[in-house]
């Protein structure tokens, strides 16, 4: 006899790997129960960070900042290229091919940006730190605020 080859030999295999041994009861098998993957999945994006939308964005690198300026070119000689992956992939090649001094004003450019940025990011960690401490500060009073309260109307309670 031969052996089969191909989708429907697999799927008689395991077709018979399926069934039920088990004598005694008689019927449709039940297929096994496995964990649930949406609820590992809220879990991991529960403890992610929400991103902060006025978080200053990162700079560029030398090669998009070169970028910048070859997409302009590029679409003037080729208006009709509408693809973005025609642009980079363009502008790649030509970087490949550029020289260190041909480079270098682009990377002037791209560590100017990051040091603009440091500066701004310094100054939105400063800002996320004492806004974490003036929250902190908030949260702990109005908690003994609210167990005063409670503390005041189970005393009035107590009084009627």
């Amino acid at each position: 006899m031969k052996a089969a080859k191909g989708k429907g030999a697999a799927r008689r295999d395991s077709r018979e790997a399926l069934k039920v041994v088990d004598d005694r009861k008689v019927g449709k098998r039940k297929a096994a129960t496995k964990p649930e993957k949406s609820s590992k999945r809220q879990t991991k994006k529960e403890k992610l960070a929400k991103k902060d939308p006025n978080k200053p964005k990162r700079p560029p690198s030398a090669f998009f900042v070169f970028l910048e300026e070859f997409r302009k070119t590029f679409k003037k000689e080729n208006p009709n290229v509408k693809a973005v992956s025609a642009v980079g992939k363009a502008g790649g090649e030509k970087w490949k091919s550029m020289s260190e001094a041909e480079k270098a004003p682009y990377e002037a450019k791209a560590a100017k940006r990051k040091s603009e940025y440091e500066k701004v990011m310094n100054a939105y960690n400063k800002k996320q730190e004492s806004m974490a401490d003036d929250g902190d500060e908030e949260s702990e009073r109005s908690k003994s605020e609210e167990i005063e309260e409670e503390e005041e109307e189970e005393e009035d309670d107590d009084d009627d």
